[in-house]
């Protein structure tokens, strides 16, 4: 971390090209509202011209008074600078909405982008990347780029014309008073840059330790059970301090860069309009300078010394947007691995054959997990998936609805190479019941026709009756809609798996995989379960994950994996009398069960 948040040193060479690369993407982000964006410069710029008059109004004002006495003209220079006070406002007003409303809109589209870009990312991506890291690259790295765009872009426009302005019309007035100010300029642009790439790192850094405790919050408060159930509050809030406290540390340093490099700023110009005071001064008395060149003059310096510090300003606050922003396009710039080359084709309505030819899948390259499996399996046969922990089962299924790709061999549904079609239409397809039931924070209605959002409410009733979840459901006080709160936590694990069953029933897909489905239940509601269960399954090919050999005795076929490899395949009588690991697994497994009946 002191390496990220320490004084840049000349290895920091590469640091504006970098930024402006960033720039440049940011600006592209902007580019379909560009009239907008435009206007509302131009209506800004215009702003800033008309504030470039303001100082010469007051210049003809005091020479009305003090030179000439001229009452008449005082009253027509003070109707005028009244005129250009009004439109000044006005172009403000359409400048700052312009530019607001484009950084809003900005926001908003790189939000939905960045949304879309992660559902076209692959399992494996998601696995190797934290929740809450994610999360803060949503939101929070995400509104830094409307600093960008606001501020950082568009003002530094209108900035540099009442900088470049000003110093013409000072140069215009006294030239020789304009050496102070050009004396002042390159020291401050000097350390603007160093500034500025230190404020950068920082930025960058922060964002990360950002990402972080959020990612802290995140993971604690979704498993708050686990959490309170190892009496684990005061660890996970220690950890959770450790990190704000990290995040405290480098905002501190930033903030502290930042202030020291506005009061550097402010200290340099204010001490050249001093200069300015005593040598303008000199001139007046001398009679080279009139008094309202003089406050001319000082206006002039004061917007100077205002567009130089706000520059200095929109320059930390580019450099801050541009850290944010890195974090944000290396998320885009990873190719989306879950998505189709355009123009391939839908998978046909299927019957739910299902065939495995020599496929081998490793999660890490050189490390297999699934060894050149070949299988097939006709439409509408019930298929269970048994082996020790480890063995591939979960994998196997994972490779079904393409979650993941093997790496040779091919599997194909009714004939059809999965890969030759679109995973999208694939996946409609099947339906999935798990044993780790995901129930999103809605109503219960809501979750149920997720699996067929354009379900009828007579559908959706059928449905629950069907995966025998009505009568817990019309129980409730609200029924149907009834929240089922964050992950369901408001329904025991029988009523989350029957809405699970629902919900796949609702989809009416030909393929169905049930992963460990009852494995956590009680015996009461394991019974309800597998009755819902047993009605899904019927006329579908089911693919079945369970530990528990006595849930998959009736199942047309078990196939048997050890370490990845299918080392038996038959029914539960046949796989019985064959000397092997299903036998092994079936005595161990019947004869606990039996010692546990027998016991008092």
């Amino acid at each position: 971390m002191a390496d990220d948040s320490s004084f840049p040193s000349s290895s920091s060479s590469a640091l504006p090209t970098r930024l402006w690369t960033t720039v440049r993407r940011i600006l592209r982000l902007a580019w379909p509202y560009r009239w907008r964006l435009g206007g509302a410069v131009l209506a800004t710029a215009l702003g800033a011209m008309v504030a470039l008059v303001v100082p010469l109004g007051l210049r003809e004002l005091l020479n009305a008074v003090f030179e000439t006495a001229n009452r008449a003209l005082l009253d027509r220079l003070t109707l005028g600078l009244l005129v250009l006070f009004v439109l000044q406002a006005l172009f403000s007003f359409l400048g700052r909405y312009g530019l607001e409303w484009t950084g809003e809109r900005v926001v908003t589209d790189l939000r939905k982008r960045l949304y879309a870009h992660l559902h076209g990312q692959s399992l494996r991506f998601f696995a190797n990347r934290r929740t809450g890291d994610l999360t803060s690259r949503l939101t929070n790295d995400v509104s830094s780029v409307r600093d960008a765009v606001t501020q950082a872009l568009a003002e530094s426009f209108t900035q540099v014309l009442s900088l470049v302005g000003s110093v013409a019309l000072m140069i215009v007035l006294n030239w020789r008073l304009s050496l102070i100010i050009f004396v002042v300029v390159p020291v401050v642009t000097a350390a603007a840059i160093g500034f500025g790439r230190w404020i950068r790192r920082l930025a960058r850094t922060l964002q990360d330790e950002l990402a972080d405790t959020t990612a802290i919050a995140e993971e604690s408060i979704a498993g708050i059970r686990t959490v309170k159930g190892f009496a684990r509050s005061a660890y996970e809030t220690s950890r959770y301090h450790e990190a704000v406290e990290r995040l405290f540390d480098t905002a501190h340093r930033k903030v502290w860069a930042s202030a020291l490099f506005s009061a550097l700023v402010g200290f340099l110009f204010f001490g050249a309009l001093v200069a300015i005071f005593w040598y303008g001064g000199l001139e007046v008395l001398a009679g080279r300078l009139t008094t309202g060149d003089l406050v001319a003059f000082i206006f002039y310096a004061f917007n100077i010394a205002r567009s130089v510090g706000g520059l200095s300003r929109l320059y930390s606050t580019l450099n801050s947007a541009a850290g944010a922003s890195e974090r944000i396009f290396q998320l885009l710039d990873e190719p989306a691995t879950d998505t189709d080359p355009s123009g391939m084709p839908a998978l046909p309505p299927i019957n739910g054959a299902v065939a495995f030819d020599h496929v081998t899948f490793a999660y890490d390259p050189g490390t297999p997990v699934l060894h050149d499996l070949s299988f097939a399996v006709p439409a509408g046969q019930t298929v269970a998936l048994v082996g020790p922990s480890g063995a591939g089962k979960t994998t196997l299924m994972s490779l079904i609805p393409r979650f993941y790709d093997p790496q040779s061999g091919s599997i194909r549904v009714d004939a059809t190479d999965i890969r030759s079609v679109t995973r999208q239409s694939l996946r409609e397809q099947l339906a999935v019941v798990s044993q780790d039931v995901h129930l999103f924070n809605d109503t219960i209605r809501a979750n149920i026709c997720y699996g067929n959002l354009d379900a009828s409410d007579a559908a959706i009733e059928d449905a629950a009756r069907a995966a025998n979840a009505h009568g817990f459901i019309a129980a409730l006080d609200d029924g149907y809609e009834a929240a089922v709160g964050e992950r369901g936590v408001k329904l025991s694990g029988g009523q989350r798996q029957r809405i699970a069953i629902a919900r796949a029933l609702l989809r009416d897909a030909r393929i169905l995989l049930l992963d460990e489905a009852t494995s956590a239940l009680d015996a009461e509601s394991e019974a309800e379960v597998q009755d819902a269960l047993t009605r899904l399954m019927e006329s579908r090919t089911t693919f079945v994950i369970a530990h528990r050999l006595a849930t998959v005795q009736d199942a047309d076929r078990i196939l048997v994996l050890d370490d990845g490899r299918l080392v038996q395949d038959g029914t539960h009588d046949e796989l019985r009398t064959q000397p092997g690991l299903y036998q092994r697994l079936a005595d161990l497994q019947f004869r606990e069960g039996s010692d546990a009946s027998a016991s008092p």
